[in-house]
This record gives structure tokens, C-alpha cells and sequence, in this order.
């Protein structure tokens, strides 16, 4: 698909408050926690009620959600304060008794993107209803998978359609629970700036001291809203103990939150285009370094095929990277982005040095 044809987030036909905010248990418990817990979040800015019925776990004899009778409890809880109330689905049935009960929004969990014969179940319950949608990201980073469960809800005929950022899984030990990798949601929103994207603080971080940190992020890159877990007593909650917050925090961090411009004004304008101006310059200049430079890799390559020598030295190779490592203070840059930078360097070093030697084979 080239595009989306949607409504715009701020014409889905209930009350947005900026900054827009859903939030609400991980895991609805009892009635009188949702009753509580709704009570509590009403006057902390938050647009929607949300709470897991359904719970997809690693393993079995986890808490998997209250079921289908947690349904009842979330909608009249959301009824008593007026707000729209949301839920997880992972099913076709799943999505007739969301609706059935009288969910507002629903939304399709990363376990569940990641595999697209669920995800179009969910898109056939979904035929021929006026529901908002949200699609998290799958758990690997695959944007084409993320773009694939969002046109696959699309087609099913949903104009309210939207993307949540969760973040991605990792064998790898970060302080977050999942990676936030921005790039992803970034590079969607260039290809699909139609598609509103909340970001998901609580997943990310796994940890509620990191979750006030990730939602000012959310706005620095000019995402559309969060959804945060938020229990009336997340030491006690039966599931993510770690990264729910209470209601109270949570109306602190929405409080606190600075929603920046996207389009500056006239003055600030005018400013911004002289320094992209002179990015502009300096991009171009990268580009004819970088030929140079390739033009001397192509010059190593020749001397490498007159003298029987190979592509790749293994030992020169290490010294450039720690090297060009080593003066990334120097320049203000983390030794990380040098390091990727230079990887992408090598490997187009590599690919021009092996079209010469694969050419004199010919």
C-alpha cells in the first residue's frame, strides 16, 4: 500500500486532551480495583481508561487476565468517570466481546502483531465496525511487519487507526526493558506521517523511575501520546510489579510534560533555515570526502589485485575503529555512533574493493 486514508487523530470523536495520555492497570484485577483506580486517574489529564483482560504470558501458570467477566468492570468503571475505555485483543473472539461490552478502543498487542494470521483474524472480526485501532510494534524490529498488521486492520475497513510504540526485545541486558530503538517508529512516521503514533513508557523501561524520562522523550520527537500503567497500588499488582505507576504519579508526569512546537514560528523559522542551511553545506561536503575516500579504496583495490593480496585485513581494520574511536570525545560524539559510522564506511569499502577483484575474474 502507498498510503493510509485516515481520520485524524484529533477527529476520533472523543475528548483529547493535550498532551493525549491513555492509561490504566496492566492487568484488570477486581471491579472495585478498576472502579479505584478509574476514580483516581480522572483528574490526572488522561483522555482514555485502559486495562488488560487478556494477558499473553511466557510461560504457563502466570496470571493470564480475568477474562471476559473483566469486561463489565472496565467499561462501567470508564462509564462512572467518562472516559473512553480500552482493551488488548489477540483473537477474533476477543474482539466481538470487547465490543459486545462496550469497549471504545482496541488494541492489537506486539505478541500478537508479530504474527499475521492472527492479526488478519483480527482484522475479519473486524469488518464492517467503527472502532479506533491501535497495532503495537512486533517484538523484533521489523517495521514491515508493523506496517503489515497496520494495513491488514486498515483494509478490514478502519479509518481510526493508529500505531503504539512499545519498544523492541533484546537477548541483550539494557537498563531498558525493551529497547526504545526511536529509528523504527521515526523512519514510520516518515514513510506514514497519517498514522498517529503513541509511544508505551512503561514497556519500554520495564522500571517506573525510567517512565517520566521516556514520555518527554515521546514529545521531543513529536509522537502523538502515551499509554502508561497506572495501578492503584503497583507494589501489589499482579502483574509488571515494576514499571506501574499510581494514578498520582502519573498526573505528575503529565503535568510536567513539555510539548514542544513542530512548525516554529516566523522568527524561529528564519533561524532554523539558516542552520539547516549550512547542514545542507556541510552534508554535501561529507558526500565528496566520502567519494575521495572511496576513490583511494579503489586505488588499494587494484594495487591489491596486481600483488595477490586480500580484500580484507583483519589487523588494519581493528586499528582504524579503535583508533577513529578513541576521538569520539574529541568531537562530542559517542563512541557507539562512531563505530556504527565506521562499520558502514568499511562495508562500502569492501563491497567497492570486491566489484574490481570480481570484475578481473570475468
Amino acid at each position: 500500500m502507498s498510503g493510509f486514508n485516515l481520520i485524524p487523530l484529533r477527529n476520533w470523536g472523543f475528548n483529547i486532551k493535550k498532551p493525549f495520555v491513555i492509561a490504566g492497570p496492566c492487568a484488570c484485577e477486581s471491579e472495585e480495583q478498576m472502579r479505584e483506580t478509574a476514580e483516581r486517574l480522572k483528574d490526572q489529564g488522561v483522555s482514555g481508561l485502559r486495562a488488560g483482560i487478556w494477558k499473553p504470558r511466557t510461560r504457563p501458570g502466570m496470571f493470564e487476565g480475568i477474562g471476559k467477566e473483566g469486561l463489565s468492570w472496565l467499561v462501567g468503571a470508564g462509564k462512572n468517570v467518562g472516559l473512553p475505555v480500552s482493551v488488548e485483543v489477540a483473537t477474533g473472539n476477543h474482539v466481538e466481546l470487547a465490543l459486545n461490552a462496550g469497549v471504545d478502543i482496541l488494541w492489537v498487542g506486539a505478541r500478537t502483531t508479530v504474527n499475521p494470521f492472527s492479526v488478519q483474524e483480527i482484522a475479519d472480526a473486524l469488518k464492517g465496525v467503527d472502532v479506533p485501532v491501535f497495532v503495537k510494534n512486533p517484538l523484533n524490529p521489523d517495521l514491515q511487519l508493523w506496517i503489515g498488521g497496520l494495513e491488514r486492520i486498515h483494509v478490514a475497513g478502519i479509518k481510526r487507526l493508529g500505531a503504539i510504540h512499545r519498544g523492541f526485545s533484546s537477548y541483550e541486558k539494557t537498563k531498558y526493558r525493551n529497547k526504545p530503538m526511536w529509528e523504527l517508529p521515526i523512519e514510520l512516521r516518515r514513510l506514514h506521517s497519517e498514522i498517529p503514533i503513541l509511544v508505551d513508557p512503561s514497556h519500554i523501561s520495564g522500571e517506573r523511575t525510567l517512565v517520566a524520562s521516556i514520555a518527554q522523550k515521546a514529545f521531543d520527537l513529536s509522537f502523538d501520546g502515551l499509554m502508561i500503567e497506572a495501578h492503584r497500588d503497583p507494589d501489589k499488582a499482579w502483574s509488571d510489579v515494576k514499571q506501574q505507576i499510581t494514578p498520582e504519579k502519573l498526573g505528575e508526569i503529565v503535568s510536567n510534560l513539555i510539548v514542544r512546537n513542530e512548525t516554529p514560528g516566523h522568527d524561529a523559522e528564519d533561524v532554523l533555515l539558516t542552520l539547516r542551511q549550512q547542514i545542507d553545506r556541510i552534508d554535501n561536503y561529507l558526500l565528496e570526502i566520502l567519494g575521495e575516500r572511496m576513490d583511494i579504496v579503489r586505488k588499494i583495490a587494484e594495487f591489491k589485485l596486481e600483488n595477490g593480496i586480500t580484500i580484507l585485513q583483519t589487523n588494519r581494520w581493528k586499528e582504524i575503529v579503535e583508533d577513529r574511536v578513541k576521538k569520539a570525545d574529541q568531537k562530542e560524539l559517542t563512541q557507539e555512533f562512531v563505530r556504527k559510522m565506521m562499520e558502514v564506511i568499511h562495508k562500502e569499502s569492501i563491497r567497492q574493493q570486491s566489484k574490481i577483484m570480481d570484475n578481473s575474474n570475468l
